[in-house]
This record gives C-alpha cells, structure tokens and sequence, in this order.
C-alpha cells in the first residue's frame, strides 16, 4: 500500500481556512472547505503531512487561533497542525516555491488562490512530479491550459480542476438525463451566478485588474452545460458587462459589476443542430439576500427541461440577528455527529477534495 500522500495548500484566505481580512469570514464558508476536508481526510488515514503556504508569514499565528478554536475544540480536538510558508516576519509572493520544494515526487498541492496565479503555481508543481488540485478557472487562456495538459501527461502527474458541484446529487442526476438523451437534444441553457458586493473587498487585491467576475463564476456553469451535452462545441462568444456599483465602492475603473456571456453551440455530427447559452455572473448583489451565492440555472431540450436552483434547497432559517438565511448543507456539513466529531464526509464539497486524493493515490500506485 502507497504512504499517505503529503499535501501543500498554496493559498491561506476563506475557502482554505475560512480566515479573511484579520478574522472570520462572513461567508458561508466560515472555517473554510480546504483545510477541514484535509483535517478529516488526515485523521483517516488517506493524507499524511499538510502544510499551507501564503504570501505572508505574519497571518499564520492568527489562522492556527482560528482554526483551533472553530474546528479542533468544535470536532472532538481534531487536529489543525500544519507546516507554514514562508516564516512568520517574512513576506515572499514565491513562497510557493520552497514549500513545493519541500514535497516529493507523488505527494500533492491544492492551488486556491487568485485566477492569475493558478498556471505559474500548477506549472512549477508538476515539473516537479506534484500532482495538482487547481480551483477554476484553471488558467485564463487556452495556450496556458494546453500546456499544462502535455506537462501533466509528460510528468505522470494528476491535475484535477476543482468543482464540486460536478458532485451536486441534483447536478448529477440532470446531468445524467442530459447525457443519456432523456431531455433530447440542446436547445437553450441560462445560468444566473452571483455573490454579494462584500467579496469586492475580500478580492480588491485583484478584482477588476488580473481577472474578472466571468472567470471566477460563469466558469462553475459553462463547466456544467458543456458536461451536459459533450456531443456540442461552442463556436461563437459575445459578452456584455454592466458597471458602475464596483467603482463606486473603490475597485479599479475597469471593473465589471455582473458580466453575461451569449455562447452559440454547434453539434458535433454535422447536422446543423445549434443551441444558445446565456451565462450571467456578478459580484454585487445584495448583502443580505440570505444566501451567499444565489445560483441557479434552466436547460431545455427538444424532449424536456430542467431547473436547479441551488441556493434554495427547501431549507431557510430566521433568527433575529440574521433574518431568512438559506442553508446548503448538502454541500459541506458543518454539523459534528452525536459524539462531537466532524460529519461531512458525505458533503459534495467535501467529496470533490477525497476523489481527487484517491486519484493522486491511484496514479502513486
């Protein structure tokens, strides 16, 4: 049997701990995806050493406080351990460097970090024979994503374009009724994806000047349709944006509010089949619209339809404090089980995270 695969965080902000701007997020996403699904999967055997690496030493005594309050004294003392990049008094933005560096061949890095950075990262990791966990978009242009194809498949490595909600039980079912011919053959698909304008402050290091709202959110349903009818090709995209409510709360002038792109898509057999998509992503809805990240979408076909909403899964609660929230634990579940410990291995979110150490196992192997 393989030894555990060792595994490298390469980014420290919320969706790996759930640590942003000096405390907790306000997310959904309170004590993170990465690192909780890491702890867990180590306490089971299937990880070994983790370590994170940022840009900054100085965050790191503030996310291991973080970290052990909200998870190793809420689960049992599950353990929160890990090793730093680079040292704390140090600032580095190629700390990745000596933390890939510190790894070997077969051992593993999640890359969730800002959409520019994603290739240099993943490019340096698999020439270094790491098998790569990127969260999407992978990179920004087609080139970049060829190359690191024949980098991977030259270096033996697995690497795995995070999304989870490939895992979404919905999500794969009316996949499946797509992919199987049950709703016939692609006419329309609309996607609407939004975040509130909260996340312009969490991401103004970069929002609006290396990557923008349509990189970071369409690419979840672009992903989506394309998984559902793979015999179709896109062969034209038009986008338009709105401005104006990121500039005002203090992001760059190029900055786009809500882009939405119209995507013809052409049937591979020749027939002359054609069908639209329409995928509109935005970052400045309402602060308290009780979900973070309202999403859902509509697909026809010449013999049916579907409609997910994933925000809205029949699940809300009041309080006085927050108002009418919608919940999704089916994607990661925070809840500890009757004896205390973690309980979320069934999470889609987090079931994305143990697919790809099974994979990097696999290929060890």
């Amino acid at each position: 049997m393989a030894r555990p695969l060792n595994v490298l965080m390469v980014g420290t902000g919320e969706y790996t701990t759930g640590f942003v701007g000096g405390g907790q997020s306000g997310s959904d996403k309170k004590v993170g995806v990465v690192g909780l699904s890491l702890f867990d999967l180590r306490r089971r055997g299937k990880v070994g050493k983790l370590s994170m690496v940022g840009t900054s030493g100085n965050k790191f005594p503030a996310i291991r406080e973080h970290l052990n309050k909200n998870i190793t004294q809420y689960y049992n003392g599950l353990d929160t351990s890990f090793d730093s990049f680079p040292a704390i008094e140090e600032r580095d933005p190629e700390a990745y460097k000596t933390a890939i560096d510190a790894l070997s061949p077969g051992d593993a890095i999640t890359i969730f970090t800002p959409d520019p950075t994603h290739y240099p990262i993943a490019l340096y990791a698999i020439q270094k024979k790491i098998h790569v966990m990127i969260t999407k978009p992978a990179v920004k242009t087609l080139e970049e994503h060829q190359h690191l194809i024949a980098e991977a498949a030259k270096h033996n490595v697995f690497v795995y374009v995070e999304h989870h909600k490939r895992y979404d039980p919905a999500y794969a079912d009316a996949r499946n009724r797509a992919v199987h011919g049950e709703l016939g053959d692609f006419n329309y698909f609309y996607s609407y994806m939004s975040q509130p304008k909260s996340q312009l402050e969490t991401f103004k290091a970069w929002a609006g000047k290396d990557s923008d709202i349509s990189y970071y959110l369409n690419s979840h349903h672009v992903d989506v349709c394309e998984s559902m009818v793979p015999e179709y090709r896109p062969t034209k995209v038009t986008a338009s944006a709105s401005t104006g409510t990121a500039t005002d709360l203090g992001c760059v002038a190029e900055t786009e509010d809500t882009i939405t792109l119209l995507v013809d898509w052409v049937k591979k057999d020749g027939s002359g089949r054609r069908a639209t998509g329409v995928y509109t992503a935005s970052w400045t809805a309402p602060q308290k619209a009780g979900v973070h990240s309202n999403q859902y979408f509509h697909f026809m076909g010449s013999k049916g339809e579907v409609r997910i909403n994933q925000a809205k899964r029949g699940y809300d609660v009041t309080t006085d404090d927050a108002g009418l929230m919608w919940y999704n634990p089916f994607y990661m579940k925070y809840a500890p089980d009757e004896e205390g410990n973690f309980a979320g291995q069934g999470g889609y979110g987090y079931v994305s995270f143990e697919k790809f150490v099974d994979g990097c196992s696999a290929v060890n192997e």
